[in-house]
């Protein structure tokens, strides 16, 4: 049998076999928050977007122009099309080439591949299918050489570079294009997998001026915790690396006396943590509008156009969507990646603050451009990659996640970060990953389709 017949014939299979775990389509899948009793549970349902409190989704419905019920389907719809993609790119392989959600309640999710033949399998679980020419292996790959020759560049000129799925390209934004086109003949990448665009300002870090709250560097600069995580039994919570050195002291908002800064990435990652004293407890929540809490269930990425909100201690909450996953930005101290890009706003002061999705953990804030007066733009680092490099568990509403998993056992672990296309087994069974997440008790693989496929 040819192999492209046997690719097609093994996507095919691969959608068919996994047909019942998911809502068919995504036009209607906000009526499928609730499953039937003894069914799987959706991927709303796994990600809780029943617990998005209030604060949450007014500050949707102010930066996204949606109302109350909009707000509410966007966050299942993205849930489920989380899952969909997650799945189809399980399915298709090497030529998958991407995935993102439009619309105002994100109804419409669109697979990129390179092959036609994909597209009947795509449709077949309620995608539009867009036939491109590179793969997305292809595009990191590429834009992995743009990082690796920004090592010895200077990119001021030249300082946000991603990949962007939905042009099927790796777009190198300039404020001269002479640098961008410098950087990519550096890296050697083919002009026809690459765009320039032009860009007037040049982004930076969110410095002096709350993961909602406050808290105060040495007694002077000000950055916003992230979100509250454990290690064994150390508490304490994430934050930007920008914010301040390993071994820096840090006060709360009230100025009490908090913790010291156990390690610190900036620049080439902007990522931290602090370990706190005994005053100060580890709780599930990020500071929403008006004092609210919000809580965090997990750390379950999101896709490219999902929406996303952001606390900070300087501008409070605002929202927004996500941009470009894989993104590279160049600030006065140097070069940060990967980094989100979003179209959130922030200020000086909400650097280190907490990005959420729903109740999904996202990121902490590093920089960007613009202000929320005029609008702007940020970047993200991502939570899952900061709690695998320092080995944190992220503190949710759905448990520590530190425990080892009872019978009937397997390689799979809670507290444990997976990325897509990680195998586990588990109860005598393989389980491939479908979207990353910070694993926790509850979410073992046969109870969460939405983040796991058997195969």
């Amino acid at each position: 049998m040819p192999h492209r017949q046997r690719h097609h014939r093994a996507v095919g299979a691969a959608v068919a076999a996994t047909a019942a775990l998911l809502v068919a389509g995504l036009s209607g899948s906000a009526s499928a928050g609730t499953a039937p009793a003894g069914s799987a549970p959706t991927a709303a349902e796994t990600l809780r977007t029943d617990a998005a409190p209030p604060a949450l989704l007014n500050a949707m419905q102010r930066d996204l122009g949606l109302d109350r019920r909009q707000a509410e389907r966007r966050l299942v719809n993205e849930a489920e099309a989380g899952a969909t993609a997650g799945r189809l790119r399980a399915a298709l392989g090497g030529d998958f080439a991407g995935a993102w959600v439009r619309g105002a309640e994100s109804a419409t999710l669109t697979v990129a591949t390179t092959d036609a033949g994909d597209v009947a399998a795509i449709e077949a679980r309620g995608a539009e299918a867009k036939v491109v020419r590179h793969s997305l292996a292809d595009l990191d790959a590429a834009k992995a050489r743009l990082d690796k020759a920004a090592t010895g560049l200077n990119t001021a000129d030249a300082p946000v570079w991603y990949v962007d799925t939905r042009t099927n390209t790796v777009v190198v934004e300039a404020i001269r294009p002479a640098a961008a086109r410098s950087l990519l003949a550096a890296a050697g990448v083919d002009r026809s997998l690459a765009r320039v665009e032009s860009r007037a300002e040049r982004p930076r870090t969110f410095y002096d001026l709350r993961g909602g709250e406050a808290y105060y560097i040495n007694n002077s600069g000000r950055c916003s915790v992230g979100f509250p995580v454990t290690k064994g039994t150390q508490q304490g919570f994430a934050t930007a690396g920008h914010c301040g050195r390993t071994g820096a002291s840090t006060t709360g908002a009230n100025r009490v006396a908090q913790g010291t800064f156990q390690g610190s990435i900036f620049p080439g990652r902007d990522m931290a943590w602090v370990a706190t004293n005994s005053s100060w407890t580890a709780t599930p929540y990020v500071l929403g509008a008006g004092g609210q809490n919000v809580q965090v269930t997990g750390s379950t990425a999101a896709t490219v156009g999902a929406s996303v909100c952001r606390s900070g201690s300087t501008t409070g909450w605002h929202c927004g969507t996500i941009r470009q996953l894989n993104t590279s930005v160049t600030y006065p101290e140097g070069t940060i990646s990967p980094v989100t890009r979003t179209t959130v706003c922030a200020e000086p002061g909400d650097s280190g603050g907490s990005y959420i999705s729903g109740s999904q953990a996202q990121g902490v804030t590093s920089g960007g451009s613009g202000d929320c007066r005029s609008g702007g733009e940020t970047f993200f680092q991502p939570i899952n990659a900061l709690l695998q490099n320092y080995g944190l568990t992220l503190k949710t509403t759905g448990g520590d996640g530190g425990e080892e998993p009872g019978e009937p056992g397997g390689t799979w672990a809670a507290g444990t970060v997976y990325q897509p296309g990680d195998t586990v087994t588990y109860g005598g069974a393989t389980y491939r990953c479908l979207q990353g997440h910070q694993a926790y008790a509850g979410w073992e693989p046969p109870n969460v389709p939405a983040l796991w496929q058997r195969v």
